[in-house]
C-alpha cells in the first residue's frame, strides 16, 4: 500500500518485511483510518475464495480471469514479489486481481456457513481464506472473536473496511456508544501459516487452488479445533461443476468430496464425531446468464473432549 487509505501501490520496505500483519481494534477509531497492510510472497493461490461472488458473476468464471492476471501483471504493478520458486506470487496476483474491481464479492455470508453455525455458541472462531471478510464480519455479529486470514493485503484492508463501517453502522444503535471490534485480520502464506492457539470455531470455505493442496490448509483447520470445538468446511463438488469455464474440469484434484475430507483429514478415528456430511445443490448463473444447478460439500465435525 503507498499509505493507510489506499488500495494501490505496493508497501513501503518496513511493512514489506513483516510476514504477518494483525488488525487490533478495541473501538471505532477515527473516519477514514485503516491500519496499513504488508505482505510476504506467497506460493498458495485461492481459486475461489469464502464469499459469493457479486451479482451477475460466478466463482467458475474466475479461472480464465486468473490467467489473464497473470499476463498483464508486470505492465502496471512494477517489480511483483516472486514467490519461492520464481513465479509472480499469489499474494501479488491476488491483490492485482481485487483492484480490478471495488467489490469482488456479494458482501453476504455464505449460506452454509450460517445455516451450520447460527445454532452454535460464540467462542474464538478462526476462518481461513476470508476474502473481503462478510463470513468473518458476520461470525463476529453472532458473538465471535474472530481471526481472519487471507493471502491479499488488498482483501483484507477492504474486509478491515468492511468491518469498520459495519461498526459505525451498529454505534448508531447501541445503548452506550461504543461497539468493540472481535476480528483480527492477519495476511499469511497457507501453506506455511500455522495457528497459535486453538479456537471453539474454524472453518474455510470455497478453497480450491490449482498450485495449492487443499489438505494443506485443511489439516491447518484441523490441527486448530480445540477439544468440544467444531470444523466447518465447505467447497465446490467435483461432480456438481457447472457446465460453463471448461478449464476446471481439467482440475478435478482442487475439488473435494465428503468422505475425500473425512479420509485426508483424518476425521473418521474416535476423536472425531461427524455432524454433516452432506452435499446442497443450489442454483448459479453464469457469465453469460447462463443457468445451472451445483452442490457445495459441506462437512461439520466435532473435536471431542
Amino acid at each position: 500500500m503507498k499509505n493507510a487509505h489506499s488500495l494501490e501501490g505496493t508497501p513501503d520496505p518496513e511493512q514489506a518485511a513483516s510476514l504477518h500483519i494483525k488488525f487490533h481494534q478495541s473501538s471505532i477509531p477515527p473516519a477514514g483510518t485503516c491500519p496499513a497492510v504488508a505482505f510476504r510472497g506467497t506460493a498458495g493461490q485461492c481459486w475461489s475464495m469464502s464469499e459469493h461472488p457479486e451479482q451477475g458473476q460466478d466463482t467458475h468464471r474466475n479461472e480464465a480471469h486468473r490467467n489473464h492476471t497473470h499476463q498483464h501483471l508486470g505492465d502496471d504493478a512494477g517489480a511483483a514479489p516472486e514467490s519461492d520458486d520464481g513465479g509472480i506470487s499469489s499474494a501479488t496476483v491476488w491483490d492485482e486481481r481485487y483492484r480490478t474491481k471495488a467489490r469482488l464479492w456479494s458482501g453476504k455470508p455464505n449460506p452454509q456457513l450460517v445455516r451450520e453455525a447460527g445454532g452454535l455458541r460464540p467462542g474464538k472462531a478462526l476462518e481461513l481464506g476470508c476474502g473481503e471478510g462478510a463470513d468473518a464480519i458476520w461470525l463476529a455479529q453472532q458473538g465471535w472473536s474472530v481471526t481472519a486470514v487471507d493471502v491479499s493485503a488488498v482483501a483484507l484492508e477492504r474486509a478491515h473496511s468492511h468491518e469498520l463501517s459495519e461498526l459505525a453502522r451498529e454505534s448508531v444503535n447501541a445503548s452506550n456508544g461504543d461497539i468493540r471490534s472481535r476480528i483480527t485480520w492477519q495476511q499469511a502464506d497457507l501453506t506455511q501459516w500455522q495457528p497459535g492457539d486453538s479456537y471453539d470455531f474454524v472453518t474455510s470455505q470455497f478453497l480450491h487452488s490449482q498450485e495449492l493442496d487443499w489438505r494443506t490448509p485443511l489439516r491447518t483447520a484441523v490441527s486448530a479445533v480445540k477439544p468440544g470445538g467444531t470444523l466447518l468446511v465447505v467447497g465446490h463438488h467435483p461432480d456438481r461443476l457447472p457446465p460453463w469455464g471448461a478449464d476446471h474440469h481439467n482440475h478435478r484434484d482442487m475439488f473435494y468430496t465428503a468422505d475425500d475430507l473425512v479420509r485426508e483429514l483424518g476425521l473418521g478415528g474416535p476423536e472425531w464425531q461427524i455432524e454433516v456430511r452432506t452435499s446442497r445443490e443450489r442454483p448459479v448463473t453464469g457469465p453469460e446468464g447462463q443457468e445451472a444447478t451445483i452442490a457445495d460439500v459441506v462437512l461439520r465435525a466435532t473435536r471431542l473432549p
